[in-house]
């Protein structure tokens, strides 16, 4: 029998913070009184993570299984790999650092109860340094103008989707891609709710800036064309008014003769025409890579081992999966409190 819930976990080199994880976790989960299996997704973790996956599966192999990658893929081709081996009807995703309460994942399924499939979150007095908020809040801003994506919180991994969400996202075959992103385009009656947020319980965060701003990139490029666009109609602009400015020169030169006072001038000119370029070839670059990963069609990430126990009873009886309604429910109200 499948269970009801399926929590998937990415943990890369999170030998630290691992125990205090599994000390909370299964405690909130059992006070559900639901069917449940958490799935750990190793990604390439070069600590002892493995080896306590390991011995927590022997530990509790009625509701715990492992995936372990080959090696390191990302924390959003990570998540993939444990999508394709969850059996829940609700399936929520769930960061090991314990910045985002496991008990809360009992508000994320009351959300789906009442009908969601697909539960985003906000974080309430979010915890993160200033830097962090304020490049995330710009990213946001970005994203809304360049997609059809509406997550008010990108940077928070506590989501929920229902089955049909999931089944629709096994089936794409992105070499990169942002999970939350690409399920919302999936999402018949998403909802976002706010959650807590607390202080990273050890470690430090394995995202750095530049690998915000790639991600960001891979939102832009992987579901909008809109940067395209606008560099397409930015460069017709700028043609034009490159147009003007070469008659007027030759008016000038025309009926004033020879002069060399705006040399600099062009120069100027000459520099920012270039750096659009540049940035313009950037951007169709990004879209070029994209596909050249894409038709190379290479795994976008190897199982090495698998740890599971199919045979063992469940921990709780399953409870009915409810499936979506066919009105639409309403969205929470963005918050002033909110973090981007």
């Amino acid at each position: 029998m499948n269970p009801n819930l399926s929590i998937v976990i990415p943990i890369y080199n999170e030998e630290e913070g691992l125990p205090l994880l599994f000390e909370r976790l299964y405690p909130a989960l059992d006070a559900l009184g639901r069917s449940y299996e958490i799935v750990f997704v190793d990604d390439g973790s070069s600590d002892r993570s493995v080896a306590q996956l390991r011995e927590q599966f022997q530990n509790r192999a009625d509701v715990t299984r492992v995936v372990v990658l080959a090696r390191n893929a990302g924390q959003h081709l990570a998540i993939l790999a444990a999508f394709q081996h969850t059996r829940g009807t609700y399936v929520i995703t769930l960061d090991a650092d314990l910045q985002n309460p496991p008990e809360e994942i009992a508000r994320l399924v009351q959300a789906m109860d009442a009908g969601a499939d697909y539960v985003g979150t906000i974080r309430l007095s979010r915890h993160d340094v200033l830097w962090r908020k304020a490049a995330s809040r710009l990213m946001n801003r970005i994203r809304e103008g360049t997609t059809s994506i509406r997550i008010t919180d990108q940077g928070c991994m506590l989501r929920g989707y229902h089955r049909t969400v999931i089944d629709a996202v096994n089936h794409c075959t992105e070499v990169s891609t942002y999970v939350p992103a690409l399920a919302y385009t999936f999402a018949r009656h998403p909802v976002e709710i706010e959650v807590s947020h607390a202080d990273r319980a050890v470690g430090q965060s394995k995202y750095s800036l530049y690998r915000l701003i790639r991600l960001n990139f891979d939102l832009m490029t992987g579901f909008s064309v809109a940067p395209l666009q606008f560099f397409s109609m930015a460069g017709s602009v700028i043609a034009l008014i490159s147009l003007c400015l070469v008659v007027w020169l030759l008016l000038r030169r025309m009926m004033i003769g020879p002069e060399a006072e705006g040399l600099f001038t062009l120069f100027a000119v000459a520099f920012f025409l270039i750096g659009v370029t540049l940035m313009g070839l950037g951007v169709v670059g990004e879209y070029v890579g994209r596909i050249y990963e894409q038709v190379r069609q290479r795994p976008r990430y190897t199982v090495a081992a698998v740890l599971e126990d199919d045979a063992a009873p469940r921990a709780q009886l399953a409870a009915p999966a409810v499936p979506p309604p066919s009105v639409p429910v309403p969205r929470v109200e963005r918050t002033p409190e909110a973090g981007a």
